[in-house]
């Protein structure tokens, strides 16, 4: 089984990836294929920059590279979650690749939650200030060009939708409910 992650900035996707690590899933994540590149071309790791250098190699390579790049690691008879999926062609191929193996759960919570979710977790990406998360999280939600950022889309696409505006024993519910659906309580 395949969990892809979609969602807006500090949603609660780090929490899901953590419960299906916990599962035993095996972690992939788009964004660190973008950090991984960003490293080799010594280009700073600040969101706008990762932002700007995920959308180059999707013109570059396609819409679907990042996504390509993850399934060359991975192992049949493994599960997997996959974090930052934000282009609808990323959705578009790991569905290909694993047709029904494949399922994406988009997670949201509201604009003052998420920056509270952000300025907590203090990761080195993320925007400083609220009009700097504000600036990053509209741009990251819905850019117009089709390799650029398109988390409303891939949303959109989802199997399952999660709102995360409560507690992390909330989610953690929503997401043992969805683990359960998928048959895969242990």
């Amino acid at each position: 089984m395949i969990i892809g992650l979609t969602g807006r900035i500090a949603g609660g996707k780090g929490v899901a990836s953590d419960f299906f690590r916990a599962k035993g899933f095996e972690y992939l994540s788009l964004s660190n294929e973008v950090r991984e590149e960003a490293n080799k071309r010594g280009l700073p790791l600040e969101r706008k920059s990762l932002q700007d250098l995920g959308n180059l190699m999707r013109k570059e390579e396609g819409s679907s590279v990042l996504a390509k790049r993850v399934i060359k690691k991975i192992k049949k008879k493994k599960n997997y979650v996959i974090d930052g999926i934000r282009n609808s062609g990323e959705v578009e191929e790991l569905r290909k690749v694993f047709k029904s193996k494949f399922i994406l759960i988009s997670i949201d919570a509201d604009l003052r939650i998420r920056w509270k979710n952000a300025k907590n977790r203090a990761k080195e990406s993320d925007p400083k200030t609220f009009k700097e998360f504000l600036k990053a999280d509209k741009r990251d939600f819905k850019e117009n060009s089709q390799n650029g950022q398109q988390v409303k889309k891939c949303m959109e696409m989802a199997d399952y939708a999660l709102l995360n505006n409560g507690t992390i024993q909330e989610l953690i519910a929503q997401l043992k409910l969805v683990y359960r659906q998928l048959n895969l309580d242990d």
